[in-house]
């Protein structure tokens, strides 16, 4: 493994903290023995432009700076490689780390985990899901909490969190559960009445919502949870519990899990890692051992 080292670096990411995130996580790697390079693009486009050079150049590993939406971009420069993936996580959600076991919000201790892997070769190869040729880590989103994130994506105001907060408000007040036509690998087609369908890789998005609470990075499976058509007040109720994943005791949720999932609904957008991928109908299928990561 070469001993140089790439940083990606969002440095918007996390409200200003991708930029400051950088100098601490290179410190610790260069600390180690490592030599440290920047890639920062002018936009997404190019920066994956940047990041697939690299890789193609041989560095030692890709370490991704900033939050779930820069390392989904990581993840299309080095799934299907050979080169790791590290994350130091100081975005908004950081569901990928907390996945990964890496720390969240600590660019200096990210900096010595993913250098004490590395130097350890303590790598492992997880699961991707792949749609067209686009991948993903955590999980396919689409229903009310596409919703959303559509609506939220449209608000110029307030920033953060708290855009989010009133976008779900806002949601809530027109909520009503969709039309969905499910069809997983083995032929089995579902016709329900859903208020979302969330096909998990990891087990959680949204920073820390366990939607998908028993994802397993490495099964070769997705675990999809369907939450049917519950009532505005049900979901209200259930809605807390999703932390803890206890969601999935309600008798109106359903997980099932396949390795590969075509889900269609009318109006609905899909996300993966936060990340939108456009309307449904979409495929997804799960990629066993797809990305090499470091972890502790």
């Amino acid at each position: 493994m070469s001993s140089e080292i790439t940083l990606f670096v969002n440095p918007t990411a996390g409200r200003g903290r991708g930029a400051g995130a950088a100098q601490p996580a290179a410190s610790a790697l260069r600390a180690a023995g490592f030599t440290v390079r920047t890639v920062i693009g002018e936009d997404a486009r190019d920066a994956l432009v940047r990041a697939r050079a690299t890789v193609a150049d041989g560095t030692g590993a890709l370490v991704a700076v900033g939050g779930d939406g820069m390392a989904n971009l990581a993840l299309q420069a080095v799934a299907g490689t050979r080169t790791p993936l590290g994350l130091v996580a100081v975005g908004t959600g950081n569901d990928f780390a907390r996945a990964l076991g890496l720390p969240v919000r600590d660019p200096a201790a990210a900096g010595r985990v993913i250098a004490e892997a590395l130097k350890g070769a303590r790598l492992r190869d997880i699961d991707l899901g792949q749609i067209g040729d686009r991948w993903f880590g955590t999980v396919l989103a689409s229903g009310f909490d596409s919703r959303v994130n559509d609506r939220g994506n449209r608000m110029r105001w307030p920033a953060g969190r708290l855009k989010y907060d009133l976008a779900m408000l806002a949601e809530l007040a027109s909520f009503r559960p969709y039309p969905y036509r499910i069809t997983l690998d083995d032929g089995e087609v579902r016709e329900t009445e859903a208020t979302l369908v969330a096909v998990g890789n990891g087990s959680s998005y949204g920073g820390g919502m366990r939607i998908c609470p028993g994802a397993d990075l490495g099964d070769g499976l997705f675990d999809i949870t369907i939450v049917g058509d519950c009532s505005r007040a049900t979901l209200l109720r259930v809605f807390p519990s999703v932390y803890r994943g206890g969601h999935v005791d309600h008798p109106k949720v359903t997980v099932v899990r396949a390795a590969r999932i075509e889900i269609a609904a009318e109006n609905i957008t899909g996300y993966a890692d936060g990340e939108p991928l456009g309307p449904l109908p979409l495929t997804a299928r799960c990629v066993p051992g797809a990305v090499r990561v470091v972890g502790p």
